[in-house]
């Protein structure tokens, strides 16, 4: 992979441009998703692996749907050449239970952008068991079992 910055973009740029992006992402501005990535970018996260800005409307549209008030705060950027890595708070709530209860996801995303500056890959990376599963009925209690019989 190349560290060496592309004169024709500014990945400094590029970067903050997409972390306000996400900051403002809205189930209207979804459709977007194309001004920031490109045609075959691939997004993965601990559950999608997908190609495409199709694929990747889709994946932000559901959050919209699965979720009241699904909002990113960018915490961290830093710019190496094509890449960036960028830290963020999740911030959401459960439509289903634990109504009105804040929830908060922190995680870490790498994007690679291509040299016209859109993303060809963003991979998020945070810690399912911990910050998701741990808090869901059943399965957290299951999870937060396990995690104190590993940690013995």
């Amino acid at each position: 992979m190349n560290s060496q910055a592309n004169p024709a973009t500014d990945c400094g740029t590029d970067a903050k441009r997409l972390a306000h992006y996400f900051e403002t992402l809205s189930p209207q501005s979804v459709a977007e998703v194309a001004r920031y990535y490109a045609a075959d970018a691939r997004f993965k996260d601990p559950f999608n692996d997908v190609t495409g800005v199709a694929a990747i409307q889709h994946i932000f549209s559901h959050m919209f749907d699965a979720l009241e008030r699904p909002h990113f705060v960018v915490t961290t950027q830093v710019v190496q050449g094509q890449q960036c890595f960028m830290t963020w708070e999740f911030r959401f709530g459960f439509k289903n239970f634990r109504q009105g209860e804040p929830q908060v996801i922190l995680g870490a995303t790498q994007l690679i952008f291509s040299a016209s500056g859109l993303v060809t890959l963003h991979r998020d990376y945070w810690d399912a068991a911990e910050e998701l599963y741990e808090k869901l009925p059943l399965v957290g209690g299951l999870m937060r079992w396990l995690k104190r019989r590993a940690n013995r």
